[in-house]
């Protein structure tokens, strides 16, 4: 049966359907982007009332910066941490609540809940359970001969917003690989198992294959995630410190433009960051993507 084509009588009636979404682009992506380049070459007053083109210095004091290659180095351990463990824990889950045949809405409901939790009160939540006083993590890790203490020592502030990074985008996470893994045509697996392979064998030559696709989509969310949202997190739990052990390229631009009025700088540091998730999305597709099987 040959397909049909769709044809619009009104020629303003795709405008129309498409136009919230472009005005909703342009107004909140295109024109934020467009100023910050702009204003990326200039240097400004701290109110903003007077402007001086200062081409490129901008940019020449950064790379000059060596604190802000810190936070790059910072940023990308940042990043992998969470985006491996999130996927991996993500996809652990994902397996076992797969098997689950009694209660499996109540496991999956538990599981998804965290998404709901705001980024601010989930980094409150972990700030208060590893508080190094009166923490109830905290205890339990000082039981086991670990001295807790995010406050001076900048490893475990570290891996204090990696966890709650982590967790938060977990459920995301979670939520696709489930519904990736509940496409895998049951056939294959009864006949892997039929010829003796166990879970851990059919999940890495049959399901893990197959659900490649969704992988890497959320490997690259889950670097953007990583990269922008976890904003929220940091600032409430550790505001970038001890020092700057866990300042982010991202809190870098807001502790510069909006701490210490130096506009231009974080101008010029958000359209860096833009350009270095661009890079990263485009080896992603590049080199990843020959792994995806559709």
């Amino acid at each position: 049966m040959a397909s049909q084509s769709i044809y619009f009588k009104q020629k303003w009636l795709p405008l129309a359907l498409i136009f919230p979404q472009l005005a909703i682009t342009l107004i909140f992506f295109i024109w934020p982007a467009g100023q910050a380049f702009f204003q990326s070459f200039q240097l400004e007053d701290a109110f903003g009332l007077s402007r001086e083109f200062v081409g490129f210095e901008n940019f020449q004091r950064l790379f000059s910066n060596r604190y802000y290659f810190d936070s790059l180095v910072t940023t990308l351990i940042f990043s992998t941490c969470v985006v491996f463990l999130s996927m991996l824990s993500a996809l652990i889950l994902a397996g076992i609540a797969e098997q689950i045949l009694r209660g499996k809405l109540f496991y999956r409901t538990i599981l998804i809940s965290p998404y709901a939790i705001a980024p601010v009160i989930a980094g409150f939540l972990w700030l208060f359970m590893l508080d190094p006083t009166i923490g109830v993590l905290s205890q339990q890790l000082k039981k086991i001969g670990i001295n807790w203490d995010p406050v001076l020592n900048t490893h475990h502030a570290m891996w204090m917003v990696i966890l709650t990074a982590t967790w938060k985008q977990v459920s995301y996470n979670f939520l696709f690989f489930l519904a990736a893994l509940q496409s895998v045509p049951k056939s294959l697996l009864e006949a892997a198992a039929i010829d003796g392979s166990g879970p851990i064998k059919r999940f890495m030559t049959i399901s893990f294959p197959l659900i490649s696709p969704t992988t890497f989509f959320l490997l690259v969310v889950n670097f953007a995630y990583a990269f922008f949202d976890t904003f929220a997190i940091i600032h409430a739990m550790t505001q970038g410190g001890p020092g700057s052990s866990t300042s982010t390229l991202v809190y870098k631009v807001y502790n510069d433009g909006f701490v210490g009025l130096d506009l231009g700088s974080s101008a010029a540091q958000s359209v860096i960051l833009m350009f270095i998730v661009a890079i990263l999305t485009i080896i992603q597709f590049r080199y990843v993507e020959k792994k995806v099987a559709y």
